[in-house]
């Protein structure tokens, strides 16, 4: 399976995908998700892949071939263009394997997000789907999933915000939607690729890989989870009351149970934070 992700913003672009792939228990292979296209100065395509892997390697390979002559990607006047670009090569490829693969009961599926910016219009975000056709990310909805999405979702719909989430809270965002997935999906893994853009710089010059044993990404993996349970613990408690005994319409006496919440005092949350919060900090 696969998880792939981006974000856009004000400031910019964040792309991320992890690197699994499988065809059964026992073939589990890493491969790259993320492919880049720059003409530095000029335009940047970054392209998420997910679907059949040997679909996606084709629909890569023809958009490369092009872009290294000079046409497809590397001519399209804006990135709605490169999007109907790449939707023409997922048809034509659908038009050479489709039929044969669905002779033998495998889908033609194939779904790719589409991050980057011409020179002269704002960057951008599309999802392109199996049949060719192109779906824009907008204000309201800032992010594009494809794969297996569902539970990383929950986190980007909190807290992504297209006006007020910079390039350096979106790339947390991400990596905390990745490490969620892969903590509840074992098809989605490690190494996650990791890409920021920001408006206007016209070349990839902020990409990075974390492996499943990087310090930065257990970091950050470790102090979420504390936090989320820092959390937790300071919201209001939920206590049990009964209320008094009332007689129903049969006549027969019943106890309501209710749930309400009732808030901590401040002597209450201070002793639930974590020691190093509670102590004034020395200036340095």
């Amino acid at each position: 399976m696969t998880y792939c992700l981006g974000i856009v913003t004000k400031h910019g672009l964040v792309m991320a995908s992890d690197s699994r792939t499988n065809a059964g228990y026992d073939q589990v292979n890493t491969v790259k998700k993320m492919h880049t296209f720059a003409l530095p100065g000029e335009r940047v395509f970054v392209l998420l892949a997910s679907g059949s892997l040997s679909c996606t390697q084709s629909i890569i390979t023809l958009l490369r071939r092009d872009f290294d002559k000079g046409d497809g990607l590397a001519t399209a006047a804006s990135l709605y263009d490169a999007a109907r670009v790449v939707g023409e090569v997922v048809r034509k490829v659908g038009d050479m394997d489709r039929a044969a693969l669905e002779k033998d009961d495998y889908r033609f599926n194939v779904h790719l997000i589409l991050g980057g910016q011409v020179k002269g219009e704002k960057p951008g975000l599309f999802m392109i789907y199996p049949q060719g056709n192109p779906l824009q990310a907008t204000e309201e909805s800032p992010f594009l999933q494809i794969g297996e999405a569902k539970y990383g979702r929950p986190i980007l719909d909190r807290g992504i915000r297209f006006d007020r989430t910079t390039l350096e809270e979106g790339c947390k965002y991400a990596l905390l939607s990745l490490d969620s997935t892969m903590k509840s999906n074992v098809t989605v893994g490690p190494p996650i690729d990791l890409l920021a853009y920001g408006v206007d710089e016209l070349d990839i010059t902020r990409q990075r890989r974390f492996a499943a044993d990087d310090p930065d990404l257990a970091k950050i993996r470790s102090r979420w989870e504390q936090a989320l349970r820092h959390a937790i613990q300071r919201l209001p408690e939920m206590r049990f009351r009964k209320r008094p005994t009332t007689t129903g319409n049969d006549g027969q006496a019943s106890n309501d149970d209710s749930i309400q919440l009732v808030e901590r005092s401040a002597a209450e949350n201070a002793e639930l934070q974590p020691q190093s919060e509670q102590q004034p900090r020395t200036p340095v």
